[in-house]
């Protein structure tokens, strides 16, 4: 009997699409957010703007990026994410070319718009899109390897400080636009598939059988927005993810200007942020695989236990202090802070389904992006205001206390095959 053989490739497609998805979350976040900071003295030496106002850029950035991550999310599953990565890169780089060119407020303002708009486009929302559908049975472990990039974007940090002290900031913010220009255009383009139907195969590298039909995206099950958005699960994740992420983007950001203020020279200060980066991008492939081996509420409760620690070791720090708890501070905040994305992703999937996934997600995304806005921001204005950030830490371990009960809260609001 003949029977035609179905060959696998090598190398299952899908890891290439986690590795150049990782590029995209790394790109995005690190020069979006982690290299955000560097940039905060500088500007306010040469601008004459004041902290508060510089940091509401940052709170503009995510506020753009929340409120046009549904609209990706819906996009991206509609009509798939080839479309919208590529336009985002485009997007990002204009708005640091506009932002190296400014010496007004409202310019600078403008360009941290296009950034954030850019960063929804080419960042977690689509990227999650793509892995959660080319992956089923490892699905958390691939969304914490393509989310690993959100956090190794942190070791960008010495690279732009190192352009931002021989050439200047204007120099840094171009480098940044040419180097997203120069590789997310062509790998989006290229490479990105949204769906391993459009490749012949299932999801895990199991190819389709000669004759057999291939599954539309109708044929998904899962939980529309509109009906999500109402459940209590919904909520509590919401709530969970805002409370968290107030307080964990508020440790990536304050902490730089306030080793700064301490007398700690700013390449300590780029070697935290770094550091921090890095304990994000291994929490975040641990964390991956801790939801393909646990319900993912306790990742989420385990990583925001993780930063209510580092808390307490930043309130420790002074001018006096050695290097030791600064790192401890970095790598607890850092690894802490990985389980968001993974989790989040997972916690998305697994109860709404995946046939409205995107947009669910990019709604979810929204509330962390709200979240990670705020954060930072409520730090400029109590620097402003107390000319200390010792309450700012302090609420932030408030907030993560607060986010542990409500994500264990959380239950499936129904049984969905995804």
């Amino acid at each position: 009997m003949n029977r035609e053989r179905v060959k696998r490739p090598r190398i299952f497609y899908g890891y290439w699409l986690v590795l150049v998805t990782f590029i995209f979350t790394f790109l995005a976040i690190g020069c979006g957010s982690f290299a955000f900071s560097l940039f905060v003295t500088p500007l306010q030496e040469t601008l004459g703007w004041s902290r508060g106002q510089i940091m509401l850029a940052f709170t503009i950035f995510f506020v753009t990026m929340g409120l046009v991550s549904p609209f990706v999310g819906r996009v991206a599953d509609r009509r798939g994410a080839r479309l919208v990565i590529p336009l985002g890169g485009v997007v990002m780089g204009l708005g640091f070319v506009v932002v190296s060119r400014m010496s007004d407020l409202w310019l600078f303002y403008l360009g941290y718009v296009l950034v954030g708009s850019g960063a929804a486009g080419m960042g977690q929302v689509p990227c999650s899109v793509v892995i959660s559908h080319w992956f089923k049975k490892r699905r958390g472990t691939a969304i914490g390897l393509m989310a690993a990039g959100v956090g190794a974007g942190g070791i960008l940090a010495p690279l732009i400080s190192a352009i931002m002290t021989s050439q200047g900031w204007r120099a840094a913010y171009m480098a940044m636009a040419v180097m997203i220009w120069a590789l997310v255009i062509p790998l989006g383009s290229l490479v990105v598939r949204t769906r391993p139907s459009e490749m012949g195969m299932y999801p895990d590298g199991e190819p389709i059988p000669p004759g057999a039909a291939l599954e539309p995206p109708a044929a998904l099950s899962g939980i529309p927005l509109s009906k999500a958005a109402t459940t209590s699960t919904f909520i509590l994740i919401a709530l969970s993810f805002f409370a968290g992420s107030f307080a964990s983007m508020g440790l990536v950001q304050a902490p730089v200007p306030f080793l700064q203020d301490i007398g700690f020279p700013i390449l300590t200060a780029a070697a935290a942020l770094s550091a921090v980066g890095i304990g994000s991008g291994l929490g975040k492939i641990i964390f991956g695989w801790l939801c393909d081996k646990m319900h993912p509420r306790f990742g989420w409760a385990i990583g925001q236990a993780m930063m209510a620690i580092s808390v307490v070791v930043l309130l420790g720090i002074s001018a006096e202090s050695s290097s030791a708890p600064i790192w401890a501070y970095a790598l607890l905040a850092g690894f802490g802070m990985g389980a968001w994305l993974p989790t989040l992703s997972i916690l998305a999937s697994r109860n709404f389904g995946l046939a409205y996934y995107g947009a669910v997600f990019g709604a979810l995304n929204l509330v962390q992006s709200s979240g990670t806005a705020t954060g930072p921001y409520f730090a400029g204005l109590m620097y402003d205001a107390l000319g200390t950030y010792y309450w700012t830490f302090a609420t932030y371990g408030v907030m993560l206390l607060i986010g542990i009960p409500l994500i264990l809260m959380a239950r499936k609001p129904s049984r969905i095959d995804s």
